[in-house]
This record gives C-alpha cells, sequence and structure tokens, in this order.
C-alpha cells in the first residue's frame, strides 16, 4: 500500500466549498450512498472528520456514532469546516502516518487509515456535490492515493459498509471516474427525475 504522506487541504476545501453550497431544502435529498439523504451524509463527513483526526492523533474513538440526518448540528454549516480544518492539520503532521492506529475500532498501519482519510474527503465531496448540483474538482494527488486505496480494497474480500460492489468504467475513463467505479459509485449518477432541482 501506498505510504506518501498526503495533503487533505486542497480537497478539503473543495469539500468545504460544496458543504456552504448545500441549501436547505436540498437536506432531504438523495444521494449516490444508498439510503443517505443530503442530511445524513453531512453528518457523516462531521463525524469523520473528528473520527479520523483522533485517528491521526492516535486516540481513536473506539465506537463512533451512527450518521444520522437527526444527529445533525444546528450550526454544521460553520461547524464541519472548522472540523475538516482540524482534520487536516492533524493529517499534515509526519508522525500521523507513523505507526499503527485505528478507525471505527478496525486497527491498521496509520498510513492505511490516512489512505482511508483521502478516499473519504474525495468520495464524498463528489457525492454531495452531484447530489446538490455543484460542480466538483478533484485534487491529482488526492485522486491518486484514493485509488491505490480503493485498489486494494477491490482486490481483497469485502468489507461490510466500506463499499458498495465496483461499478465498471471504460478503460479510457477519467482518474476520478475510475476511482468512484471501484467505490461502487456510478460517474454518471444524477438525483432521480423529479427531485427539486434536477433534470427532467
Amino acid at each position: 500500500m501506498q505510504t506518501t504522506q498526503i495533503d487533505l487541504g486542497p480537497q478539503a476545501e473543495v469539500l468545504k466549498r460544496v458543504v456552504a453550497g448545500v441549501r436547505d431544502e436540498q437536506l432531504g435529498h438523495p444521494t449516490p450512498c444508498a439510503e443517505a439523504s443530503v442530511a445524513t451524509l453531512l453528518d457523516h463527513v462531521a463525524g469523520l472528520a473528528v473520527g479520523l483526526r483522533l485517528s491521526a492523533e492516535k486516540t481513536p474513538d473506539p465506537s463512533p456514532p451512527q450518521p444520522s440526518a437527526d444527529h445533525l448540528p444546528p450550526q454544521w454549516r460553520t461547524v464541519i469546516p472548522a472540523e475538516l480544518d482540524a482534520l487536516v492539520a492533524a493529517w499534515r503532521k509526519p508522525e500521523a502516518w507513523e505507526g499503527d492506529t485505528a478507525a471505527g475500532g478496525v486497527s491498521m498501519p496509520a498510513a492505511g487509515i490516512g489512505l482511508v482519510t483521502v478516499d473519504e474527503v474525495l468520495v464524498h465531496g463528489w457525492d454531495l456535490a452531484v447530489a446538490t448540483g455543484q460542480e466538483f474538482e478533484a485534487d491529482p494527488a488526492t485522486v491518486e492515493g484514493a485509488t491505490a486505496f480503493a485498489s486494494q480494497v477491490a482486490a481483497e474480500p469485502p468489507v461490510p459498509g466500506l463499499f458498495g460492489a465496483p461499478v465498471p468504467v471504460p478503460d479510457d475513463a477519467p482518474p476520478l471516474h475510475r476511482l468512484l467505479g471501484l467505490t461502487g459509485r456510478d460517474p454518471n449518477w444524477h438525483p432521480p427525475s423529479g427531485t427539486p432541482g434536477s433534470p427532467q
């Protein structure tokens, strides 16, 4: 597995812009994550920012809460960006990528958790962007790191709750589309017809 330290900053800034662009009336909209609304996914992003920061600091939470729209902080527009900034700062420390740590009760090399973090920030940013009709920018270094992680996961027995079954994409597809396919997402996903603001 790739162990080169990756700066989460560029992709976290994209995610922050996407979060800022979510409108209140979109919170109940569907996302590419099965059975997760925009609000649920926002709560997941808030939780993973805290949980994976603790992983970087080697003080992991053994039982993080399950994401739920009902748990989304009322001040999520300010809470999530602040937590993402703290996440970026934690993983910018070289020692965060050294030794072992854990996330969600699963122990593994810290570099592996670092790549999990890279993947989460990137892919959930895309999820939120397409669910809310926003433009999305993928940092090439972040895509490369996330793809290294997702490729290894796809080559091993499925980890329940991590990714859906891979979605085939053309060999000449853009790097981001290949990554999305590995994580069980259709790169051409869009909100179902009838969703307010979606193409009819």
